[in-house]
């Protein structure tokens, strides 16, 4: 049986779902979306695909690994994920903004997305692929790039945990207003997609709707190597 398009398996998902609980959380682990496959090769593409960047994590101190930037044109694969999702999400984007009173309305298709980001000198891509491996991790941080940037973004797992790495978990923190940080500890499968914000959402109390900043970041790895692919809706700077 062959495996649907990838914009095929993107209209299948129970949008309606993943939006409640993008409202509640801020967060949410769809299962597999990519196949084993598409994993394989995004990771054999590693050091023969087409980059405009490499970074050295432990140099800048973002933590210990590397990644690379895709330059533009991106892979069919990458560029299909990024415009196929994009419009899902994109109106819970506005109902976040609205929410919490921010005067700012996000265009409905990537391409005008992108064209916004172009619009404001942000015209690098920002979809990357990530290597991590024994002793490896990623500091807790936000992708913004620039003054334009869409409030969420996905990752892909490419290896499976616990099978080819141990420890590597993905964290995502809440700072709470006027309490501790609240951590919450992801481990998806090989292929599964997380949605997750990139800076923050809103949260309803007694009073209405309050920001709550969240970051993310990668655990430290045990054993084997771990891969990932990140996909993000701005592009940058440099």
């Amino acid at each position: 049986m062959e495996t649907p398009e990838i914009s095929d398996r993107i209209a299948a998902i129970n949008w309606e779902q993943i939006t409640h609980t993008l409202h509640d959380k801020g967060f949410v682990i769809v299962k597999a979306i990519l196949n084993k496959q598409e994993c394989d090769s995004l990771i054999a593409n590693y050091h023969t695909g087409n980059y405009r960047k490499t970074v050295n994590m432990d140099r800048y101190r973002y933590g210990s690994g590397e990644y690379k930037y895709y330059d533009y044109p991106l892979p069919h694969l990458i560029n299909e994920l990024r415009e196929s999702i994009y419009p899902n999400i994109a109106p819970v984007a506005n109902a976040w903004m609205q929410e919490l009173g921010i005067n700012k309305n996000f265009p409905l298709t990537h391409a005008e997305m992108k064209q916004v980001s172009h619009d404001n000198g942000q015209l690098k891509p920002t979809a990357l692929i990530l290597k991590y491996g024994p002793g490896g991790f990623n500091t807790m941080h936000q992708d913004l790039y620039g003054e334009v940037y869409f409030p969420m973004q996905i990752v892909f797992v490419l290896n499976q945990a616990n099978e080819d790495f141990t420890g590597g978990e993905f964290v995502i923190t809440e700072q709470i207003p006027r309490a501790q940080s609240k951590a919450n500890v992801l481990v998806p499968d090989r292929g599964d997609m997380v949605i997750f914000t990139t800076n923050f959402r809103p949260a309803k109390g007694a009073k209405g709707y309050h920001r709550v900043n969240m970051k993310h970041g990668v655990s430290p790895l045990h054993s084997g190597n771990r891969h990932s692919l990140g996909i993000i809706f701005h592009d940058a700077l440099s």
